[in-house]
This record gives structure tokens, sequence and C-alpha cells, in this order.
């Protein structure tokens, strides 16, 4: 057999390695956090959206919730002004809330563009567009940091008409309170919210980390699989910390209220979303409740 076949056949091998997942989550609902390098690098950021509009395409319901920290920051000082952080959460002004939504707009129209152009129907909406995501002011450890929101509902029912139209939905964690008024939203929270007020079957954290290690000095030690009990364990013996621990929360929460699986993928890796939903051993760390049974089988 000559190299040239072997090629065709390794990629045949790949795909039919896929065809369970695609089986098995067929019309279910995947919400995607999109955040870090991932966003800001031209080609991961074209990759991502490939991935996306791949699952699209065979027969998943992706929605993707962005986040824009790194591009907020990028604008506040190119402008002149000062960030401030209380507990690792950005203080939110009137000033800065303006700046905030304005670049959050600016990235969600830019994914649309890139869905669209790639052949599938997407809309970027706000979490303001048809009270989406309804807040209440977030404090930090009782100290106020200005217009961040806490989520208090998900309006599901309008990003269940654009699935039922056949679209991809992008959305900007930004929402309004009881009085109208506009807040910032932690996009890790927001898409945890939607994850949960939608019943999704997965949810993919992309992140600058592979996983969760046992032990973060050790590339070995990336956990593939963990259940809810397990990452319990970890946290509360100490090898969980930084931002890794506010992540790991978010997981458990969603799972807990009727998420099947939580993914936390290396973004910076191409195809991640890719490699860890259609392959039998994922690349980053796939978090599970106590009762379900592991996917991943040893090749």
């Amino acid at each position: 057999m000559n190299k040239d076949m072997q090629k065709y056949l390794d990629k045949a091998e790949v795909l039919i390695e896929a065809l369970p997942y695609i089986q098995r989550f067929n019309r279910k609902i995947i919400v995607v956090k999109y955040g870090g390098s991932a966003m800001v690098d031209e080609h991961l950021k074209e990759q991502v959206i490939k991935d996306v509009t791949l699952l699209k395409l065979v027969g998943f319901k992706p929605i993707i919730v962005h986040g824009g920290g790194k591009e907020i920051s990028r604008w506040v000082g190119k402008v002149g002004m000062e960030p401030e952080f209380v507990n690792g959460l950005r203080v939110t002004d009137e000033a800065t809330m303006e700046l905030a939504e304005m670049v959050l707009g600016k990235v969600n129209k830019s994914l649309v563009q890139l869905v669209e152009s790639l052949g599938v129907r997407a809309i970027g909406i706000s979490g303001k567009d048809g009270g989406l995501l309804a807040v209440d002011k977030k404090y930090a450890d009782g100290e106020d940091i200005g217009f961040v929101g806490e989520i208090k509902k998900v309006n599901a029912d309008i990003l269940y008409d654009l699935l039922e139209k056949d679209f991809l939905p992008i959305i900007c964690p930004v929402g309004l309170d009881d009085s109208f008024n506009t807040y910032n939203i932690n996009a890790d929270d927001a898409a945890c919210a939607i994850a949960r007020a939608m019943r999704a079957e997965k949810l993919a954290f992309l992140t600058d980390i592979e996983g969760v290690y046992k032990d973060p000095h050790d590339p070995e030690a990336l956990i593939s699989e963990l259940k809810v009990s397990e990452a319990r364990g970890l946290m509360n013996e100490g090898y969980i910390g930084g931002g890794m621990l506010p992540k790991l929360h978010n997981c458990i929460d969603a799972i807990e209220h009727g998420v099947s699986r939580v993914h936390i993928l290396d973004g910076r890796i191409p195809h991640c979303l890719l490699l860890e939903i259609f392959t039998n051993r994922g690349i980053g760390t796939a978090i599970l409740n106590d009762s379900e049974e592991r996917f991943f089988t040893e090749n």
C-alpha cells in the first residue's frame, strides 16, 4: 500500500472514530464559552469558529458565549483610563461600562461575520436583547465594584427560538437589572447560567490552560475525566487554586443543574474542541456527574 493511500485510510479512521460521538450528540445543545488567547490570535480565532461551525453542520446545536476581557483592558489603556480590580473582578464604573459594551459589541459582530463567511447563519445578541440575561448587582466580598452583574434569570425561550430556526446564537455577556441599567457579566458565569437554563448536553470552556492538574508542576498529571466528588476533593485538599477555583465551581454548579458534561480545554491548541469531543481520548479535562459512566477508553 502506498503512502498516499495510507494517508487517506488514516483520515477515514478519524472520521469513523468520530461517528459514535456524532450519533450520541446529534441535535443536542452545546454551549461554548469562548475566551482567552484564542480570542486575540486571529489564526486561533478562525480555528475555533471552524470547529463550532463543523459541530453545527454535523447536527449539534451550538451556542457561543464570548468574553472580551483582554480586548477591554487594551481599550481601557488606549483611552488613558486605569483598570482597577477587586478580588480579581474588574471594577466597572459608568465610563468603563460604556467602553466594555462597545468593545464586546465589536467582538460579537466579528464572530458573527466569521461564522457567516463559513456558510452558517449566525445571530449575535446581547444579554440585554429580549431580556435574555436579567441581573442583580454583584459585590466582591461586600465591596461595590460598579456595574458588574450577577445573573438571576435567563430567558431561554429566545435561544430555543433561534436554534429552532437554525441559527447559531453568539452571546455578548451584558445584562439589565430591574431598573434597566446595563451591567457587565463575567463570561464564565454567563456561559454556566445559559447552559443550565438550556439544560445543555455539554458546556465547554476555552481557556489558556490545558485542563485540571492534580499537580500543576507535573505535565503528566493532567486529569482527562473528573467526577464531581473528585473535583470537590481536589478543591478541599488544596490542589486547586487561582483562576481554576471559580471555574471548577461553575462546572460543578452546571452539572448539578442538569448539564451532562463540562469540558475545560486549552483554546491555544488548534481544533481543541473537535479533539476533545470526537476522539476516544480527549485533550482537556471532562467533568461529569458521579452517576455517569466514563466515556474515554484506553487504546
